[in-house]
């Protein structure tokens, strides 16, 4: 009889399990960390978690390495060679606090509008305000203009919200699902989680997006959709089942203004809503035929009633949505070559998401009662649902694609209802929820209010008296008026253009602007060394704050070390993204799971001290004193509002009030023990119909997310762009220039259109270019990884099977592809799953010798390369002299993708590396070891 040997198959991982959150993607998923000795060693997912539910992916398993990096910096670093040489020292936090302060508070005492404070991917955007706002520049933002504005602000201006952060398919009841533009990189495990779910219901995923990958590669139906004409197609859609009558007319004229009045008149008002004395819009009710407030108890409004008033016809909003899209325009015979989809397949979709939110449609037995005290026994389910990111957004007409995309949900009656979209709090809200933005500048005193936000019209742009653009982007102003979250692509372009002005510091977090995260990257590389007729640098000083020795450590001249995300505090808050879902309110930290075993600090942190050293007034108490003594005592005890906090969980003195409370000192331990978050779950039966649903808004008011109750109708039509427009034809005070009026009434137009983008300079350049996330990488967090370069590595520009033929290529052959702009020569591999006029490759997978502690001859550095020395931030000059934003003309966000290029086959490189090289840069880390082995324990 054999003895087989006794082996222990569950040897334990640790010695200890400390919970917390990720930060490898913008998921913010649940953790537990294994400790053993003291070290990290092994992470899972937190099954307790509300987000991930255990679910844990490549990326955050990989944690381990990022607080194992050899690229993680050391210390404070003083710039000691030329900018870009990479040459530094290092310095005490004493000396680097006090050179930062040298700078800062001169220009504080001065012109706080010479400090441009601009972060990247950080998720503690509610406090870097805070502090700019108190530092008093209006030079703030993040990096939502180059990533997402177009989504977020389309979805806000439209319907109270936006998807992703802001919303999610109610995975429950779907049947439908239809992702626009999405690729793996974003909100990634729940997206998986809740794919999984539906399609083990049988329910079916359409994807539409020009690449086939990651969640497309899954979809039960794949649209290989011409880039930059999504919102052609989905007006097409509209058209279709507007035509058919295949829309929710009951919740047309309920809870959208598709019912509102407007003025038909030619004028100063026209287009504009008839208001009441109380500046509510009106509309008329189908039992009296009466003009009434929208809000009425008791109103239904009309859908088709007009009203004369002094001579005056005003029409509905659902009048001008007939005119608009039942017109032969938008049938899908006269959008189909455009779009790269046959008009019958257009047509078929169509029917198949009118068959599924009507002939499938069903019913909760859930009471409720809306804002105009009517009583519902049933809420109503339409089982499609809908989800969108930055493919669609990325294009200078993102905006209003986003609006259309929304427009569609709207007339389906899918948003807020079960099986539909369903807004995250503390969404939904009005945009008159929303501050609008602020640019007040005085020496020595904090901005005048938030510096981002929703214009409601011309009156709220961030101008100057002489109507200059008051923020160094150009942000809220008549070349990109609704730029909600800033335009942080252009701040390096602008200032060193001296337009509008110059500044004095350049302030940046976590944002990559000499590499991945620029357009015209070489341009910005020479932007950030160039030096004016005095020999002076043209943006005198220049300061960064990394966890990594990123590209853009070498262009700065102060370097203040941060720590990695397991190594600080950090604070996911219902003030800024909080980890919410549709049923429940949440936020989260990270804490301190490890030390440091550098001399480095958490950013946030030393924001604080840099605030204390400065005496900014709102961290400083009357007699002078430090209000906090670093980030965790500032998430604890400050209050933007009496009771209400950074964190919404464990309020009060006993840690027994909720969203509001008195502060609690022993907050961020409860927070620990609870797995690193808190979970406030909606009552049932105010789950759905949230921006209506009077029980929802009372648990919204008792949260602290409102005041007071904030019921609104959805903006099919929307007011504000319409005042644009009127200003651009000459009415009121404010008007734009003259080269920008007709752009503006182009494409400002109150219901969502679709425009073609602008092609200067693109003759010859016929086939389009986009870059994708891996769904193993974040942006560049993870390409020093030393698990997920495993992963990706180098990456090929991806060509479609047409083209391969036309140029004569194979796999691993090599190709020439140039820009306007400029050219790039790089390997190329075949993809039958793409459209046949689109080429793309992963970015951020190529790497600069020098950076991240990469050898020279690492793959990314050799192999990987860069779309971003295709694509400029100015659009080719056009004989006006005038610098044009490669940019959505509304909302400012980078039109990344509409980048055209043309291909040619090429030779390979002498040295077979892509092109093109740039020479190493010093790094002050080194290199890491050619193996990294790295063990806990025995």
């Amino acid at each position: 009889m054999n003895q087989q040997p006794n082996l222990n198959l569950s040897p334990p991982v640790s010695d200890e399990v400390r919970r917390t959150t990720c930060y490898m993607c913008a998921c913010r998923c649940g953790i537990n960390v294994h400790m053993k000795d003291g070290k990290v060693a092994y992470i899972e997912g937190n099954r307790d978690h509300p987000v991930n539910k255990g679910v844990l992916c490549a990326k955050g398993s990989a944690g381990i390495m990022q607080v194992n990096a050899p690229s993680r910096l050391r210390a404070p670093l003083k710039r000691v060679g030329p900018r870009g040489s990479g040459e530094f020292e290092e310095i005490s936090w004493d000396e680097a606090l006090e050179i930062a302060v040298g700078w800062l508070k001169p220009i504080r005492e001065d012109n706080p509008e010479k400090l441009a404070f601009f972060t990247g991917r950080d998720q503690s955007q509610s406090f870097t305000s805070f502090w700019a706002q108190n530092f008093g520049t209006c030079n703030y933002a993040a990096h939502g203009g180059f990533c997402s504005v177009n989504m977020a602000a389309g979805g806000i201006y439209t319907m109270g919200g936006a998807f992703w952060e802001f919303g999610q398919p109610d995975w429950d009841h779907t049947k439908l699902f239809m992702l626009f533009g999405v690729a793996e990189d974003h909100d990634s495990n729940p997206i998986k989680m809740g794919i999984g779910k539906i399609k083990a219901r049988g329910a079916r995923v359409i994807g539409i997006n020009p690449i086939r990958s990651g969640y497309n590669a899954v979809a039960d139906d794949w649209v290989g959709i011409t880039p930059g004409t999504d919102g052609l197609f989905i007006l097409s859609l509209i058209h279709v089942l507007m035509k058919a009558g295949k829309i929710d007319l009951d919740y047309l004229s309920r809870y959208t203004n598709a019912p509102v009045l407007i003025n038909a008149s030619e004028g100063p008002e026209k287009g504009l809503f008839l208001k009441d004395g109380d500046g509510k819009p009106l509309v008329i009710d189908r039992k009296t035929g009466k003009l009434t407030a929208f809000d009425k108890p008791g109103v239904r409004p009309d859908l088709s009633a007009t009203y004369e008033k002094d001579g005056i016809t005003h029409r509905p909003v659902f009048h001008q949505m007939a005119e608009r899209y039942l017109g032969d325009e938008y049938a899908p015979e006269a959008i189909a070559d455009k779009c790269g989809i046959p008009a019958k397949r257009i047509r078929a979709i169509a029917a198949e998401i009118a068959r599924v939110a009507f002939d499938e449609a069903f019913e909760l037995d859930h009471e409720w009662t809306d804002f105009r005290g009517e009583k519902h026994s049933k809420m109503i389910g339409r089982p499609v649902a809908m989800h969108s990111m930055r493919g669609v957004s990325a294009h200078a007409n993102g905006f209003q694609t986003c609006r259309a995309l929304h427009v569609l949900q709207i007339i389906l009656g899918t948003v807020e209802v079960p099986g539909g979209f369903r807004f995250k709090p503390p969404y939904p809200k009005p945009v008159e929820a929303h501050p609008a933005p602020h640019c007040k500048v005085t020496p020595n005193t904090p901005l005048d209010g938030p510096h981002l936000g929703f214009v409601r019209g011309p009156e709220h742009l961030a101008l100057k008296e002489d109507g200059s653009p008051a923020r160094i982007d150009k942000a809220f102003t008549w070349e990109n008026p609704m730029s909600s979250h800033g335009l942080m692509h252009m701040v390096i372009s602008n200032a060193h253009a001296g337009d509008p002005y110059k500044i004095d510091t350049l302030f940046m977090y976590m944002a990559n602007m000499s590499w991945n995260s620029s357009m015209n990257t070489k341009g910005v590389m020479e932007m950030l060394t160039d030096k004016d007729e005095n020999g002076e640098y043209v943006i005198p000083h220049i300061i960064y704050s990394d966890a990594y020795s990123s590209e853009m450590v070498a262009y700065a001249d102060l370097i203040l070390p941060d720590t990695t995300y397991l190594e600080r505090h950090d604070c996911i808050s219902l003030l800024d993204r909080p980890i919410c879902e549709a049923d429940a309110a949440a936020d989260a930290i990270r804490w301190p799971v490890i030390e440091p075993d550098r001399d480095v600090r958490g950013f946030q942190s030393v924001l604080v001290d840099l605030a204390n050293r400065m005496g900014l007034p709102g961290f400083t108490n009357e007699d002078g004193s430090a209000k906090w003594t670093d980030y965790a005592d500032y998430i604890v005890n400050h209050e933007r509002k009496p009771g209400i906090g950074p964190l919404a969980g464990f309020r009060g003195e006993n840690g027994d009030k909720e969203g509001r409370g008195e502060v609690n000192p022993d907050q961020l331990n409860r927070y620990i023990e609870n797995g690193g978050f808190y979970v406030a779950h909606i009552p049932e039966g105010a789950d759905y119909y949230k921006p209506w649903n009077t029980a929802y808004q009372d648990w919204a008011v008792g949260m602290g997310i409102y005041d007071s109750p904030q019921p609104y109708l959805f903006q099919l039509y929307s007011e504000p762009m319409r005042k644009f427009q009127l200003a651009a034809e000459g009415h009121g005070e404010r008007q734009p220039p003259e080269h920008l009026r007709q752009r503006i009434k182009d494409t400002m137009d109150p219901l969502p259109i679709w425009y073609e983008t602008d092609q200067t300079g693109n003759e010859g350049f016929t086939v389009n270019a986009l870059t994708q996330r891996p769904m193993a990488m974040y942006h560049s967090w993870g390409t020093q990884n030393a698990w997920l370069r495993q992963l990706h590595g180098r990456n090929p520009l991806y060509v479609p099977t047409k083209l391969m033929r036309e140029h004569g290529l194979e796999d691993g052959d090599w190709a020439k592809v140039t820009s306007p702009h400029g050219e790039i020569t790089v390997p190329v591999m075949e993809m039958a799953a793409l459209n046949e006029n689109t080429v793309w490759t992963w970015n951020a997978i190529g790497k600069r010798k020098g950076a991240w502690a990469l050898q020279d001859d690492a793959p990314e550095a050799t192999k990987g390369f860069l779309l971003n020395h295709l694509i400029h931030e100015l659009l080719p000059p056009k004989g006006d002299g005038l610098r044009w934003a490669n940019s959505d003309p509304i909302t400012g966000q980078a039109a990344w993708f509409d980048l055209k290029v043309k291909i040619e086959k090429a030779a390979p490189p002498d040295d077979a590396e892509s092109q093109p090289e740039f020479a190493p840069i010093k790094s002050p880390v080194g290199t890491g070891p050619k193996d990294l082995a790295w063990k806990v324990g025995k």
